[in-house]
């Protein structure tokens, strides 16, 4: 955004974040209070495909204020498969599934942000607001596992979108994935910033007895005032580490995942949610530093100028330190961890701290040895 880009270069030079704020006001980007409050991003800008971008402003007749707020809105998609592939040589997996697109969690960092423009809608609040729940997962989920030749390996779950988020509690399509999952006995991996996850201990207990199952969750930060503006519709950090302690209890691995790590915000805590996850019952850890690709750099933008405006440009230097002087590079090897020295300080703090505390002793592999695959159409003619 053109605005945003203006007041960046204004705060960043001297002029000030009273400036850089001044001119996205009047702007007219932001979206007042009353349409998107519990929602993290404050803009919702025209999504990059469009031919025609759109902007808000007062023509005369007074009517902004008539402005409905963004409410959660949930449209069925209907996809034709439901395992994504992927050959990126900097994860570790080749294989996810997302039962849903958009997230309303809206964690105004989410690097998943830019996909909504491909349904020609905005990254900002829309991404948050506009759902896409797919219903068929389970039964396209069974149809790919029954496939000729089909070799499993562990599915991983919650890596794009959040499949604990709230609409997850009305639609179950996650729960019946893993329902799908448990009777194939296929292993999955899964992410989440939802205590929601504790609904299904029931399946992932049975799942991890077998070496099938195990959880991570995200704690980006221990401060709830920080979390509730940053990713207001998440559970709360004393919920998630209350589901790795349920979860553990019931004897399924967990693990934390710090993502992102934000310099100048929540890298002093690195080592607290360590220790407290560890206490809790996480026994393996991993972090991921703070991610601006395309439309997320915008919008994180203008949500630290709104909120921190005082760390602006020391967190903004911070972020250009470990991306070549970039907002972002996206680079293989590089788009996780980052570089210079600064990125290099908080790897080194996190292997100090893990190894500390007793985090990383041993990864866990899933077993894929016991998977029976579902019984195929021509099998079933057999029977007859």
């Amino acid at each position: 955004m053109e605005q945003i880009t203006r007041a960046d270069i204004a705060a960043s030079k001297g002029g000030g974040v009273s400036m850089a704020n001044a001119i996205i006001e009047e702007a007219g980007v932001r979206v007042a209070d009353t349409r998107r409050r519990g929602r993290a991003a404050g803009v919702n800008p025209t999504g990059r495909f469009e031919p025609l971008t759109r902007h808000v402003f007062d023509d005369g007749w007074e009517t902004l204020e008539d402005l409905p707020p963004f409410k959660t809105e949930v449209q069925v998609e209907k996809p034709r498969t439901i395992i994504t592939k992927n050959s990126s040589p900097d994860i570790s997996f080749d294989r996810s599934i997302n039962p849903y697109r958009g997230c309303e969690h809206g964690c105004v960092y989410c690097f998943a942000r830019p996909t909504h423009s491909y349904m020609g809608l905005s990254a900002g609040l829309d991404f948050e607001s506009r759902l896409f729940a797919k219903p068929d997962a389970a039964r396209l989920l069974e149809k790919e596992l029954s496939k000729p030749g089909y070799q499993p390996r562990t599915i991983a779950i919650g890596t794009n979108t959040d499949p604990y988020q709230p609409v997850e509690r009305k639609w179950r399509i996650m729960r019946e994935v893993l329902e799908v999952l448990e009777a194939h006995r296929h292993p999955v991996g899964i992410v989440t910033k939802s205590a929601l996850v504790t609904r299904d201990i029931d399946i992932l207990g049975r799942m991890a007895e077998q070496g099938l199952a195990k959880v991570a969750l995200s704690v980006t930060t221990l401060d709830r005032q920080l979390a509730r503006t940053m990713e207001p519709r998440a559970a709360t950090p004393p919920l998630r580490l209350e589901a790795i302690r349920k979860l553990s209890d019931a004897g399924i691995p967990t693990s934390v995942m710090i993502g992102p790590v934000i310099p100048g915000m929540t890298d002093s805590e690195i080592e607290r949610i360590l220790e407290s996850a560890h206490a809790a019952g996480a026994r393996e850890a991993g972090y991921i530093i703070l991610r601006l690709p395309l439309e997320v750099s915008p919008i994180f933008k203008d949500w630290l100028l709104r909120h921190y405006p005082d760390r602006y440009r020391h967190v903004m230097s911070l972020i250009r330190s470990m991306r070549g002087g970039k907002d972002y590079d996206a680079e293989w090897g590089k788009r996780m961890k980052g570089t210079g020295p600064y990125a290099w300080q908080i790897g080194r703090r996190f292997e100090i701290a893990a190894r500390r505390i007793g985090l990383n002793r041993e990864k866990l592999s899933l077993r894929t040895d016991l998977f029976t695959a579902p019984a195929g159409a021509g099998e079933q003619l057999v029977l007859l």
